[in-house]
């Protein structure tokens, strides 16, 4: 009778384990997706986008912002992905640790779109939106004008000046008595971070 070779039981939520010195499934997906490979990548958002959407999910409670979540921790894989170093953990570990910070973010938007909200309420009857306007056009105003609070004060000037008092950038240069290509520059400058800052509070990107 020929004996049996015993077989090593493999769990069902793992893929199953290669012969010796021959590499895994997980390991040719992480080389691919560091290596640079979009079908690499693609296959690492196959791999571990359910376990980065459960988490997202279940500590947000939002399926929508689970969805937002998740995609930014993947972008955010792709970008860095030279940063993934193999031997201090596993891929699964660096993108646990990503989507934990991506958690954050998100909670602290939300707190922050209940604070401008609140700010919006308070707000003066007199500057209350028109009943055709957007519900949420006070609350933009609000974030407008605190991002816009927040900028280096230059910055802050020449954007005041061209969006609260319509000045073109000449003109400005010759209220401030500053060099039109410094005026260019402070507008240019002002207006990349306040456009990131507007994205990161959300208020690009959505919809009516």
């Amino acid at each position: 009778m020929t004996a049996r070779r015993a077989v090593e039981p493999v769990s069902p939520s793992e893929p199953p384990r290669a012969p010796a010195g021959e590499p895994s499934a997980d390991e040719e997906i992480v080389a691919g997706f560091t290596a640079g490979d979009e079908a690499g990548f693609a296959a690492v958002y196959r791999r571990w986008g359910p376990l980065v959407h459960t988490l997202a999910r279940r500590s947000l409670g939002d399926a929508r912002e689970a969805e937002d979540v998740t995609q930014a921790v993947f972008l955010a894989a792709w970008r860095g992905r030279a940063g993934f170093a193999p031997e201090r953990g596993t891929l699964a570990a660096w993108l646990t640790g990503i989507t934990r910070r991506k958690i954050a973010d998100a909670l602290s938007a939300r707190t922050r779109r209940t604070e401008l909200g609140s700010a919006a309420r308070s707000l003066p009857p007199d500057t209350a939106p028109e009943s055709d306007a957007r519900p949420d056009a006070v609350i933009d105003r609000v974030i407008i004008g605190h991002e816009l609070a927040g900028l280096p004060a230059p910055q802050r000037r020449v954007l005041g000046l061209t969006f609260y008092d319509d000045l073109t950038q000449k003109q400005i240069a010759e209220v401030t008595g500053w060099p039109l290509g410094t005026v260019k520059s402070h507008a240019r400058r002002g207006l990349l971070r306040l456009g990131r800052c507007l994205r990161d509070s959300g208020t690009f990107g959505r919809t009516a």
